[in-house]
């Protein structure tokens, strides 16, 4: 007696041939079906089954790249044994020096958003693990330069670097329009994605709004 055909786990239908069934799970969580059934958040009346077929393969290709970036970010912090908030900081630096700028602790205060006094702890951590020293202004006896040791460039390069210098190559093989929708999307969605008048931000799940 001949088997039926096994039907496919929720995503598999939309996972590359060969996937396992983790990725076929994470193919699946994007899909509309999936996090929107009954049509209350996005309305579908007007899309055709292939617009819905495009957009679930869409949002998964969004999800496996945040999840590339957090993995090579994750990567890079274990290999140079810094936080993220460590990393902003010599990314910051690192990029201002090859400006030619000189960075003070205001300005990457300005540029992490944080306090002077979480910038002066954060500074006196990479200045203990040698990864940043700080030396006299040469116009503002007031400040203080910020100067990131070579060998910690030499090694964000490779880290922090590489992931950039990666974007760039896949940015590099779109022709000019291809650029210029992609970058009109990616500013949509960020629109989109503001919380600029979202109603729950700010607030706790159980507490009463006002």
């Amino acid at each position: 007696m001949t088997e039926p055909d096994a039907q496919p786990a929720p995503g598999e239908e939309y996972a590359p041939a060969g996937a396992d069934r983790a990725d076929a799970a994470r193919s699946w969580v994007y899909r509309l079906a999936a996090a929107d059934p009954d049509g209350e958040l996005v309305d579908r009346s007007a899309l055709t089954g292939d617009d819905i077929t495009q957009i679930d393969a869409l949002m998964r290709a969004l999800g496996d790249l945040r999840q590339a970036e957090k993995d090579l970010a994750d990567a890079s912090m274990r290999y140079m044994d810094l936080g993220e908030t460590d990393m902003r900081a010599l990314q910051h630096l690192i990029a201002a020096a090859h400006q030619g700028e000189l960075s003070t602790a205001g300005r990457l205060a300005a540029h992490l958003g944080i306090s002077s006094a979480s910038t002066t702890k954060l500074l006196d951590r990479l200045e203990k693990a040698g990864h940043v020293r700080r030396e006299p202004h040469p116009s503002d006896r007031r400040a203080l330069v910020v100067r990131v040791e070579p060998a910690t460039r030499t090694a964000a390069m490779h880290t922090m670097g590489a992931l950039q210098a990666r974007r760039v190559r896949a940015v590099q093989r779109l022709d000019p329009a291809e650029r210029d929708t992609v970058t009109a999307f990616l500013a949509d969605m960020t629109a989109e994605l503001s919380l600029d008048g979202v109603d729950w931000v700010g607030g706790r799940l159980g507490e009463p709004s006002d």
